[in-house]
């Protein structure tokens, strides 16, 4: 026995059997008879058998796992946790009407769109709530386009696109639906009118002015390619408007009365068509193209990177769905107010219904996309301005103009693409006068102010201007 405790001993631990495959005896009897006959030695090897004892199977033992002791310290977590989920849930809403109707300082202007409708019972003066019902309009629309950005997080580049598409002018595109509704066709071609005047000429003559006094030490560059693609686009749409007019006074129709609406809306047809494609190709082939200002050095551009990495949604995107549902409601009931004033307020002020139209209610719908176009322009980011200044004026007639036409052909009123010849000529040379600007892919202080400029001599023409329709 001693020499087999011998040979034991010579062996390494690792080379030995478990001892649980040693001459069937159960382990504890075999750890009893050895630890009775080895010394020192064998108590050491005794403590190193400890360590299967965990792994052996017995009826009466209970297993022991390491962590156990921190599940009982779970159970507290877990109600801190629910208790903090609870929490969140109550104060988000919250949070999320400071964000959309407390943050932004332009928010100020929301009571007066209850204001607007309060007076509209209580006196019934026209004047009052046009100029309110315009400035309650203005944060909303503000706030329509933050609700589709924060929207856009979630949505991914092609859906995003498309909902900027949606409800980039949704203000206008309400007030012209509800005009529509009621008839007032001229106000809705005049309003869609300034929209697209008011982008080209002040909203891109005022962002090359103050980009060109703030840099006025270097040339502004951007992307040429995307702005002739939009001019381009800008000169079809004067296309599909001006051969109703033309057809109209040169009393050349086959049918009076139904040729110049037939082709209005084959020409609507084909314009939305157009800008759908205009926006598949944007979405596919646009992310290669250059995004930034070719001058901008490594260090602006690293710069302008880190930044967008850091922007992150700040609403969710069902609190995005929501506002977008909530504003586009308040926007429509605010609009019909509006609508409703213009005439009051055109006898009151002895001002034309065209002038109210082509020049103030544009420049009110329009006042957010002013700010962010001169914004961008300070920064030296003129992709971007380009963007909002001739992209909006691009979707407007290319889509907005067509699809009035359709929703009237829907609604069974006789809406088309007759703007009347004098603001079809407005609209070709201001198009023509635009393309010019930009086909040097530069932009300076000089070239804003003489497109602020024309737009002053546009403002002048209307104010002096009768629309022919009310002589009839």
């Amino acid at each position: 026995m001693e020499d087999g405790g011998d040979a034991s001993r010579k062996l390494p631990l690792s080379a030995r059997k478990p001892w649980h495959s040693l001459s069937g005896l159960p382990c504890p009897a075999l750890r009893q008879s050895r630890t009775r006959k080895m010394g020192p030695m064998e108590e050491r090897i005794d403590l190193d058998s400890e360590e299967v004892i965990p792994f052996r199977s017995s009826p009466n033992g209970r297993k022991v796992h390491p962590f156990d002791f921190e599940t009982v310290h779970l159970a507290p977590r877990g109600g801190v946790v629910n208790s903090w989920i609870h929490e969140q849930i109550k104060i988000r809403p919250l949070i999320s009407i400071y964000i959309v109707l407390m943050k932004a300082k332009i928010n100020i202007l929301l009571p007066f769109g209850p204001l607007a409708i309060l007076l509209h019972y209580l006196t019934g003066k026209h004047v009052l709530v046009f100029f309110l019902s315009m400035l309650g309009i203005t944060p909303l629309a503000e706030r329509l386009g933050y609700a589709t950005e924060q929207l856009a997080f979630y949505t991914g580049p092609t859906v995003g696109g498309l909902l900027n598409a949606t409800f980039g002018n949704a203000t206008e595109l309400i007030i012209s639906i509800y005009a529509l509704k009621n008839g007032m066709i001229r106000i809705v071609q005049q309003s869609l009118l300034g929209s697209i005047l008011s982008n080209m000429l002040l909203v891109l003559g005022c962002a090359f002015f103050t980009g060109g006094i703030v840099h006025h030490k270097k040339v502004q560059v951007f992307n040429e390619a995307a702005a002739l693609v939009n001019s381009g686009l800008l000169l079809m749409a004067v296309m599909g408007i001006m051969f109703p007019a033309v057809l109209h006074f040169t009393h050349t129709e086959v049918h009076f009365g139904k040729s110049e609406l037939a082709l209005s809306r084959f020409s609507s047809c084909v314009m939305l068509v157009a800008y759908a494609s205009y926006i598949f190709f944007q979405l596919k082939h646009q992310p290669s193209l250059p995004s930034v200002n070719r001058d901008v050095d490594e260090e602006g551009v690293s710069e302008e990177g880190s930044e967008e990495e850091e922007e992150a949604p700040e609403i969710t995107q069902w609190e995005a769905i929501g506002w977008l549902a909530v504003l586009t409601m308040w926007v429509s009931v605010l609009s019909g107010y509006l609508v409703d004033a213009i005439e009051g307020a055109s006898d009151s002020l002895n001002i034309p219904v065209a002038f109210i139209s082509v020049i103030l209610l544009p420049i009110v719908g329009n006042a957010a996309e002013h700010a962010s176009a001169i914004m961008f322009a300070v920064k030296d980011k003129l992709d971007i301005t380009l963007g909002v200044a001739i992209g909006s004026s691009t979707q407007i007639s290319m889509f907005m103009i067509p699809f009035c036409v359709v929703v009237g052909w829907l609604m069974g009123k006789p809406m088309d693409l007759n703007f009347q010849l004098f603001e079809t000529a407005t609209l070709f040379i201001a198009v023509l006068v635009v393309t010019f600007m930009l086909q040097e892919g530069k932009s300076n202080y000089l070239k804003g102010l003489m497109l602020i400029l024309c737009y002053l001599i546009v403002a002048a023409s209307f104010f002096v201007h009768v629309d022919p329709s009310d002589d009839n």
